[in-house]
């Protein structure tokens, strides 16, 4: 018995070792461009599949050969650049802006960013409201920049933004800070009925 399970073993040792098979090694294969028996044109290379791409197309092509992303980088630079918003201020800039500020700043700053976030209830210090006068009036860049480099306790969020959600959380503070100090003058007659009706 012992020497079957010794047999065995030796059997199964040498089924898997490299060096007793070479079949994945010594593959048949063609140099580029030879003649080949197997296929009825007598070449070796075959033509692409219906619908693929060759390698030397497409975004493949564009990563491996370094030249997809320059459009972005060229972009960010550009934000990077910019004193204000150098992106139209529409709803999706506004929707995105808004994304990003839920995950990022509303931990502190609070929904209606009056520096009320469950953060500083639970002990951290709190950061002042964007309802105040002197952020209302100060230039986009100045928040874009506490975004990028973080200002007192606040850490840097120039790692996990990029610069083009940098501007849009700008314009979406930008939003909530005239959500709470709108002109009633500036508003729709329509509003300005509504808000008249109320007790």
């Amino acid at each position: 018995m012992r020497r079957v399970l010794f047999a065995t073993m030796a059997l199964c040792a040498l089924a898997g070792c490299e060096g007793a098979r070479q079949d994945m090694y010594d593959q048949p294969r063609y140099k580029t461009y030879a003649p080949s028996p197997l296929f009825e044109d007598g070449a070796s290379v075959r033509p692409p599949v219906a619908g693929t791409e060759p390698r030397a197309r497409g975004a493949f092509a564009d990563s491996s050969g370094g030249r997809a992303g320059t459009d972005l980088v060229q972009r960010d630079a550009q934000a990077e650049e910019a004193q204000t918003n150098p992106y139209p201020v529409d709803l999706a800039l506004l929707k995105r802006g808004q994304d990003r500020y839920m995950i990022y700043c509303m931990p502190c700053h609070s929904p209606a960013g009056d520096g009320d976030g469950l953060v500083v209830r639970r002990g951290f210090p709190a950061p002042p409201t964007y309802h105040q006068d002197r952020l209302r009036n100060a230039p986009d860049r100045h928040i874009y920049d506490v975004i990028k480099n973080g200002y007192g306790v606040m850490a840097p969020y120039g790692d996990r933004v990029e610069p083009a959600d940098r501007w849009a959380i700008v314009a979406f503070i930008r939003a909530l800070q005239l959500s709470q100090h709108a002109d009633v003058a500036s508003l729709p007659p329509d509003v300005r009925a509504r808000l008249g009706a109320r007790p």
